[in-house]
C-alpha cells in the first residue's frame, strides 16, 4: 500500500508485494512461542505477492509442524456471496449520494483521475465510500505491478490447509474487520483517502522498501516504517493496528494452554514495535523467539 496508510491497512489490503525469493534470509518475519505442551508460531503476513513470489522454508516449516492455523479472518468458510453482500453494506454510498458531494470536488478530481488511469469505472467510482474508493484504487495499483492477493501468504496457507484437511479459525469477522473502516469518523475517513492519494506517485518505492525489509525479518526497519505513521496519524492508525493488537492476544495467549501447535497469521506490522502482538506477550511474561 502507499506509503502511509498502505503500509497501516495490513487486515484488508494491499500491504506488501514482491517478486524475489525470500529463501535467503538470515532472519524471517516469524517468531516462536512456547506454550505449555505446544509451540505457537506467529508469521507475519503480506496479502499481495507476485506469483513467482517463493515463500522460505522457515513458513513451510512451521506450517508442516502445525496441526491448525489462526488468521485475522477464517479464510476457508469466508462464504464469496456473503462476503459480497458485506462489502456492498459497509463500502456503498447510499442511495441520492455521490462521492464527489462527501469528499469534494478537489479530492473527488484527484480520485477520478486515479481509476482512469487504472480502469475504474467512474460511475462505479461516484457510488463508492471513500475508504472503499480509496482501498479499490490501493489494490488496482498493486494489481497494475503484477501483484496479486490469490498469492500472498495467506491465500497459499489457505488452499494448502484446505487440501491438507488443516482447520483455519479467525481472530475477527469480516464485518469486524471492514466495519473498523466504515467506522471511521468523517474526518478520518477523508483523511485516509487523502493520504492515499499524496503517496500513490511514490507506491514503487514504498512497496520495496517494505518487502525488503520483510524479506529479511528486518523487525526494527519495519518498526520503524509504523512508528513514523502512529506518530504522524494516531486518531487513524491506532484503531487498525495497536487496538486490534490487544483485542487479540488474548486469543493467542489461550492457543498456549491447548495441546495442538498452531500457526498464527496476521499482517507483518502488527507483529513490530511497541504494542504489538509480540510487545504485549513479552509485556505479558512469554518468551518470544524469532526464527
Amino acid at each position: 500500500m502507499h506509503r502511509r496508510l498502505l503500509r497501516s491497512l495490513l487486515f484488508i489490503a494491499a500491504l506488501f508485494a514482491a517478486s524475489a525469493s525470500l529463501a535467503d534470509s538470515t532472519h524471517h518475519s516469524l517468531w516462536l512461542l512456547h506454550g505449555k505442551t505446544n509451540n505457537v508460531y506467529l508469521l507475519g503476513s503480506v496479502h499481495f505477492l507476485s506469483p513467482a513470489e517463493q515463500l522460505p522454508e522457515a513458513i513451510d516449516a512451521a506450517y508442516k509442524d502445525a496441526e491448525a492455523i489462526l488468521m485475522e479472518i477464517d479464510m476457508d468458510d469466508l462464504d464469496p456471496l456473503q462476503a459480497q453482500q458485506v462489502v456492498m453494506e459497509l463500502g456503498m454510498l447510499p442511495p441520492g449520494q455521490t462521492l464527489d458531494q462527501v469528499v469534494g470536488e478537489t479530492v473527488y478530481g484527484e480520485l477520478s483521475d486515479q481509476a482512469k488511469k487504472l480502469g475504474l469505472d467512474e460511475s462505479l467510482l461516484r457510488r463508492l465510500r471513500p475508504w472503499f474508493a480509496g482501498l479499490t484504487l490501493a489494490q488496482l495499483n498493486l494489481r497494475a505491478m503484477g501483484l496479486d492477493p490469490d498469492s500472498g501468504v495467506e491465500k497459499r496457507l489457505t488452499a494448502r490447509a484446505v487440501k491438507d484437511h488443516k482447520p483455519i479459525e479467525g481472530l475477527e469477522t469480516l464485518e469486524e474487520q471492514l466495519g473498523l473502516l466504515a467506522n471511521l469518523p468523517p474526518k478520518q475517513e477523508k483523511e485516509l483517502v487523502t493520504y492515499m492519494l499524496a503517496d500513490a506517485e511514490h507506491i514503487s518505492d514504498e512497496v520495496g522498501s517494505l518487502l525488503t525489509a520483510w524479506r529479511a525479518g528486518d523487525a526494527a526497519a519495519l518498526e520503524k516504517l509504523l512508528k513514523k505513521d502512529l506518530d504522524e496519524h494516531p486518531d487513524l492508525i491506532q484503531p487498525l493496528t495497536t487496538d486490534r493488537n490487544r483485542k487479540w492476544v488474548p486469543k493467542i495467549e489461550q492457543l498456549l494452554n491447548g495441546p495442538k501447535d498452531y500457526l498464527v497469521v496476521v499482517g507483518a506490522l502488527h507483529l513490530v514495535g511497541k504494542n504489538s502482538v509480540i510487545d504485549l506477550l513479552q509485556r505479558d511474561g512469554h518468551k518470544v523467539e524469532q526464527l
